[in-house]
């Protein structure tokens, strides 16, 4: 387990997929009778303690718009961490915003959410033009990846910063303790080879108020990206209580 505190990321994308539910023709993304605003579900994360605020502008756009990463640019205090895929599209989206990080994920448009990580190794060509372009732009890179050793080898050949691993596998092995016990051990043993590469490890998906007390134990973890869990929470006792009850339990006993 790690001995320095976890950072937390706060997805917030599915405050927006709760505004598109009803507002998707609407000619504004914010003011007048559209909500929620996810500028004001970051900012109250922020205040709560979140350490950064992740969204995921998507290709079909079902979620966060590009007015909202813009506005959350300018007005959050924290990190901003945009998930993309690797497109061109993409590519000169985040060089005009600017973030400072990206995740670089894959993206299928019949997915509900991200069902696993990018074939960095299928796709190391694609990979390294965008890397290295963010890298030239100053904004540091993080590869969304299983929990695989040749993931992880390439990640550290581009130089990549970071990584974060895909814990879905892990949190759907949850009710099947020698599945869950086999994914725990493929995400420790990648944490540790990225961890010798140089390679701080982040982690993400599935991620609830259950599991993190077994998700923490992952050696080297310098941060958690969770969303999902944190809104669902939130509309019961408020995104301030789901933050810093996510925090508490993160880091308990630190």
């Amino acid at each position: 387990m790690t001995t320095n505190p976890i950072l937390l990321g706060v997805n917030i994308d599915h405050s927006a997929t709760l505004r598109q539910a009803r507002y998707r023709e609407y000619p504004q993304t914010c003011g007048g009778i559209v909500e929620p605003d996810p500028l004001a579900v970051a900012l109250l994360a922020e205040q709560a303690g979140a350490d950064g605020i992740t969204v995921h502008l998507r290709e079909d756009r079902r979620h966060i718009q590009e007015r909202d990463v813009l506005r959350i640019r300018e007005s959050i205090r924290t990190r901003l961490n945009l998930e993309m895929a690797c497109t061109d599209e993409m590519l000169s989206f985040a060089l005009q915003v600017k973030p400072d990080s990206v995740c670089l994920v894959p993206e299928n448009r019949a997915e509900v959410s991200t069902e696993g990580g990018l074939d960095v190794v299928g796709q190391r060509d694609r990979v390294a033009k965008i890397a290295d372009a963010m890298a030239g732009a100053g904004i540091a890179v993080s590869l969304f990846i299983d929990p695989e050793e040749a993931q992880v080898e390439v990640a550290a050949e581009l130089q990549c910063p970071y990584i974060e691993l895909h814990t879905g596998a892990f949190a759907n092995a949850w009710h099947n303790v020698g599945l869950r016990r086999q994914e725990f051990t493929r995400l420790c043993l990648a944490a540790s080879v990225a961890d010798d590469a140089g390679i701080k490890v982040n982690a993400g998906h599935g991620i609830n108020y259950i599991n993190v007390a077994e998700v923490r134990k992952i050696p080297h973890l310098y941060e958690l990206n969770i969303g999902h869990s944190i809104l669902c929470r939130s509309i019961l006792t408020g995104i301030d209580e789901s933050v810093r009850e996510m925090k508490r339990l993160m880091n308990y006993g630190c």
